[in-house]
């Protein structure tokens, strides 16, 4: 049985370019996005300083629900949050979050965050208390005007 050469250079070829076309992608995996606030940020559970924050979804297959809050060369963990899926009408180029404004002397309460592209966003689960509070308060959406960041990039010191 002979097999032609062509047909193995070919095989090869699409090996090979099926194996380039998801390492380009490996890093949107995560979707680990930079997120620089001026003023203090409430989310589940605590209110986080202004500063930079590094938001990724957590390394699993099998539950792409919790994301994690980091500083932004990982170093510290914030918090690991739990979320359900929220659509929005049209993706954007830019990261999106939607906040809830809570009045004088609040912060602001983080609801939802979109990775640039993506229609499908996470919306952060709060108790049924504090989502009917909300559910009062003014809600602004907010385009990050910083790029997302890739697994290389989050690791290095001085982001």
């Amino acid at each position: 049985m002979k097999i032609n050469k062509g047909y193995i250079a070919v095989g090869l070829i699409i090996a090979f370019a099926v194996f380039f076309e998801l390492a380009a992608h490996a890093d949107e995996s995560d979707q680990a996005t930079t997120i620089t606030f001026s003023e203090p940020i409430q989310v589940p559970g605590q209110v986080l300083p202004a500063g930079s924050y590094l938001f990724k979804l957590i390394d699993s297959d099998a539950d792409r629900k919790i994301v994690q809050v980091f500083n932004t060369d990982r170093t510290v963990l914030y918090a690991t949050l739990q979320t359900i899926a929220t659509d929005r009408s049209e993706p954007t180029d830019d990261t999106v979050v939607a906040l809830a404004e809570q009045g004088a002397g609040q912060p602001d309460v983080l609801l939802k965050w979109f990775y640039p592209g993506r229609e499908t966003g996470k919306e952060f689960l709060y108790p049924q208390q504090k989502e009917k509070e909300l559910a009062q308060d003014k809600q602004q959406t907010v385009m990050a005007t910083r790029p997302t960041v890739s697994n290389s990039d989050a690791t290095g010191a001085g982001n």
